[in-house]
């Protein structure tokens, strides 16, 4: 072979070195960046699943406390409706005894 073509050749070999040399570079930065937006992705679902959870928690606490004020509440009204009941029952009794008075006094005033 002669000096030219040897030259030619390794020119070729060099220009092939050099881009097989970039695209191996290349694809390790493709690497690097796919790797980059699967962690940023995880990070993202995990922090997701995260606020899920304390949502689910908030949710049942805040049913666990409505539960509670509806228990109240009904006693409440429980306790009012009783209080009535025993002052209407009272008022009877008070109406009931008015009314014997006065009979009473009818009979009273017949003789």
């Amino acid at each position: 072979m002669n000096t030219t073509n040897k030259n030619k050749i390794m020119k070729h070999t060099k220009l092939k070195l050099i881009i097989s040399a970039f695209a191996a570079v290349l694809l390790v930065g493709c690497d690097q960046r796919k790797a980059a937006i699967d962690d940023n992705k995880d990070a993202a679902k995990a922090a997701i699943d995260t606020r899920k959870d304390a949502v689910a928690v908030a949710a049942k606490d805040a049913k666990k406390q409505a539960d509670t004020d509806a228990a109240i509440d009904k006693a409440k009204i429980e306790a009012k409706a009783l209080a009535t009941q025993a002052q209407l029952d009272a008022d009877k009794v008070k109406l009931e005894a008015a009314a014997q008075v006065e009979k009473a006094r009818v009979d009273a005033a017949k003789k």
